[in-house]
């Protein structure tokens, strides 16, 4: 509700500028922007998303069958698999009957592992500036954020390093169970 009164307080106040009426649509995309201002990479939650599933799959899975279940193109999936592949930790199989495996011991492979497998997606969207360099005010604030970003990545990192996909999947498992279900019964929008 106090979006809405907000949306049109801006609305009131837009159209009264010099630059032409504002829609409402312009309004919600400038608050959405202003709001989200960067879309968030999920690939990591996708790729260690389909390995659960993997892990309790019996025969090799689709890339069509991958890309339901994180939400995307069957391109993409080839494409983010293709880093966890070139690592070993999962092969795959062209024609018919083929797909994706795992090829690992979840136990011995970490967060971590597939973190770097997928290219260490951006964790921390805020930079420095560099438009002036010499400009010591710019010199000085980057000073400061650089020690925060870097105390991010560095419990981030920690943090994954910590977690096995075997710890992953018995979480999952557990999950399943208290709830009285198998892997069969998730089931993904297409």
């Amino acid at each position: 509700m106090a979006a809405a009164a907000a949306a049109a307080t801006i609305s009131v106040i837009a159209n009264k500028l010099p630059i032409g009426p504002i829609s409402a649509l312009e309004i919600e995309c400038a608050s959405c922007n202003i709001c989200h201002y960067m879309k968030r990479d999920s690939k990591l939650s996708g790729v260690l998303h389909v390995l659960l599933h993997m892990l309790g799959m019996k025969a090799p899975a689709t890339s069509e069958q991958l890309a339901r279940m994180m939400g995307t193109n069957p391109v993409v999936v080839r494409r983010v698999m293709a880093g966890l592949r070139e690592q070993g930790f999962v092969t795959s199989a062209k024609g018919h009957g083929g797909g994706w495996m795992v090829a690992c011991d979840p136990a011995a492979v970490t967060l971590a592992d597939i973190y770097r497998a997928v290219g260490e997606p951006t964790l921390v969207a805020m930079g420095h500036r560099s438009d002036m360099p010499g400009c010591i005010v710019e010199q000085a604030v980057n000073h400061a954020l650089e020690g925060a970003f870097r105390e991010v990545e560095a419990a981030f990192q920690m943090h994954l390093n910590a977690v096995t996909l075997a710890t992953l999947s018995d979480d999952f498992n557990r999950r399943l169970a208290e709830r009285g279900q198998t892997l069969g019964d998730q089931t993904h929008a297409a």
